[in-house]
C-alpha cells in the first residue's frame, strides 16, 4: 500500500503589524497538539528581546531579528511559534515509527524543519531544538535509506515478475503452430494479462521507461498470438468446409446406392466409399457426426436388404439339398471299389445327377462337395494304380532292375565271405548294410513286375 502523503510542516511566518496590533484584543490561535501554557511561553520568551521595533532571538552574543515588535506582548507570538515548531518536530518523529512516511515525505519534512532552523522567525531555545532535530534527522535519514533500499528491492522484484509475464507471453506467441494447444494457451494468455493488471495495481512501481518497454513487448506477443489464432481457426473453418463438402458427396452417393440390388458390385462400391471417407480427414465434430449418421444409415439399408435377399435365396436353394444328398450317398456306396470299370461308369451318371440337382446353400455346397470329391479321388487313384500295373515299360524296367540286383547281391555275398574270413569287421559291416539295401530293392522290383 502506498503510504499516505504527509501534510507539509508549515514554516512559521512573521506576524504582520496588523496581526500584532489586533493581538491585544484578539489573541492569535496557533494550532498545536496540546494547549500552550503561560509557563511554556515564558520559558521560550526568555530567549528573545525587543530591540527597537524588532523582536530578536538571543543566542549568546548573537542576536537574530525575527520580526516586528507589536502589541503589549510582542515576543509571545514568536514564542508560541517556537513551541509549535518544536511540537511539529515531535509529531514528525512520532510518524517515523508509524510506517506512514515514504523517503520523499521524510526528505521534504526534514528540509522544511531545517529551513525553519536556518532562518528562524521564532523565539525559544534554538540550541536545544537544533540538538533534538539532529537526533531526529539521524533517525529519519536512516529510515529513509532503509525505505529506499526496500523500495529498490521491491522494484527489482516487481520488474522481474513483469519480465516473467512478458517472457511467458512471448513463449506462447513463439510456439510452432503444430505445438499450440489453442484452448489452453489462449486461456493462459488471458491469465497473463490479468496477472499484468494485478501486478500494476498492487505491486511495487517500476520505472516508466522499463514498464513502457515491457508493455510494448507484452502487447506485441499478445497481438502476434491473436493473429496466429485467428489465422489458424480461419484455415480450420476452410478445411472443415472442404471436408464437409467431400463427405456430403460421399453421403449422397451412399444414399443413392442404398436401394441397389446389384449386390456384389454395390458392396464393392460401398467399400470404396468407406476408403474415401477415411481419406477425407476430420472435420467439425458435429457436422462429421451428422454426415456419418446418414452414411451409416444408407449402408445399413443396403446391407440389410442384401441379407434379406440372401436369406430368401438360401431358403429357396435349401429345396435342392435332398437331391444332392442322394447323389452323394450313391457315390459313396461305390466304395470300396469292386469293379473299376463299373465304378467309373456309375460315377459319371451320379455326377450328372449331382449337377442336375442345382445350387444349394453355401454351407451345404461345401459339405456335399467335399464328400463327392473324396469318392472321385478314390476312383482316380484306383484307375492310376491299375494303369501303372499294366504298363509294359514299367514292367520291363522292373525286370531289368531285378536282374541287376540279383547280380549285385551275388557279388556282395562273395565279398562278405572273404571279409569274414579275413576278420575285417569294418568291411563286414559295410558289406552287410549294402547287401540288406539291395535285397530290399529287389523285393520292390519283383512286386512291381508281378
Amino acid at each position: 500500500m502506498t503510504p499516505a502523503k504527509p501534510r507539509p510542516i508549515p514554516r512559521p511566518k512573521a506576524p504582520t503589524p496588523a496581526a500584532m496590533a489586533a493581538h491585544a484584543t484578539h489573541p492569535v490561535r496557533v494550532p498545536v497538539v496540546d494547549e500552550i501554557t503561560p509557563e511554556q511561553i515564558a520559558a521560550a520568551s526568555a530567549f528573545g528581546e525587543v530591540d527597537g521595533e524588532q523582536v530578536v532571538l538571543v543566542e549568546g552574543d548573537v542576536k537574530t531579528p525575527v520580526g516586528p515588535a507589536t502589541g503589549d506582548a510582542p515576543i509571545a507570538p514568536y514564542a508560541k511559534a517556537f513551541i509549535e515548531l518544536a511540537a511539529s518536530v515531535e509529531r514528525f518523529h512520532a510518524r517515523l515509527t508509524g510506517a506512514e512516511l515514504g523517503p520523499k515525505d521524510i526528505d521534504d519534512a526534514l528540509k522544511g524543519i531545517k529551513d525553519a532552523l536556518d532562518t528562524p522567525v521564532v523565539v525559544g531555545n534554538m540550541a536545544a531544538l537544533r540538538a533534538r532535530v539532529a537526533i531526529v534527522e539521524a533517525e529519519a535519514t536512516e529510515l529513509s535509506e532503509k525505505l529506499k533500499a526496500e523500495r529498490a528491492a521491491a522494484r527489482e522484484e516487481a520488474a522481474a515478475a513483469r519480465e516473467t509475464i512478458v517472457a511467458q507471453a512471448e513463449a506462447l506467441a513463439g510456439k510452432p503452430e503444430n505445438q499450440v494447444h489453442w484452448k489452453n494457451d489462449t486461456a493462459r494468455m488471458r491469465e497473463l494479462l490479468d496477472e499484468w493488471k494485478e501486478a500494476q495495481r498492487a505491486g511495487a512501481r517500476i520505472g516508466k521507461d522499463v514498464e513502457r518497454e515491457m508493455w510494448k513487448r507484452f502487447t506485441k506477443a499478445r497481438s502476434s498470438f491473436e493473429k496466429a489464432r485467428k489465422g489458424h481457426f480461419a484455415q480450420l473453418d476452410k478445411d472443415n468446409a472442404q471436408v464437409a463438402g467431400t463427405k456430403e458427396s460421399l453421403v449422397a452417393r451412399a444414399e443413392a446406392l442404398s436401394t441397389s440390388t446389384d449386390w456384389d458390385r454395390t458392396a464393392r462400391e460401398y467399400k470404396q466409399l468407406m476408403d474415401q471417407w477415411r481419406g477425407a480427414g476430420r472435420g467439425r465434430r458435429t457436422v462429421d457426426d451428422a454426415l456419418w449418421g446418414r452414411f451409416q444409415a444408407a449402408q445399413e439399408a443396403f446391407f440389410t436388404a442384401r441379407r434379406g435377399a440372401a436369406d430368401a435365396e438360401e431358403a429357396e436353394l435349401a429345396a435342392n439339398v435332398p437331391a444332392k444328398e442322394e447323389a452323394v450317398a450313391a457315390a459313396e456306396a461305390l466304395l470300396p471299389i469292386k469293379s473299376l470299370r463299373d465304378a467309373k461308369r456309375e460315377l459319371r451318371a451320379i455326377q450328372d445327377r449331382f449337377d442336375a440337382a442345382g445350387e444349394v446353400p453355401r454351407a451345404e455346397a461345401a459339405r456335399l462337395g467335399k464328400r463327392m470329391a473324396a469318392v472321385e479321388k478314390a476312383v482316380r487313384d484306383a484307375d492310376s494304380a491299375a494303369w501303372t500295373q499294366r504298363n509294359p515299360e514299367v514292367e520291363a524296367r522292373a525286370t531289368g532292375l531285378a536282374a541287376q540286383l540279383h547280380a549285385a547281391i551275388a557279388d556282395l555275398e562273395q565279398q562278405l565271405e572273404v571279409a569274414k574270413a579275413g576278420g575285417d569287421k569294418r568291411k563286414v559291416k559295410e558289406l552287410t548294410e549294402s547287401l540288406d539295401a539291395r535285397r530290399a530293392w529287389l523285393k520292390q522290383a519283383e512286386s512291381v513286375a508281378k
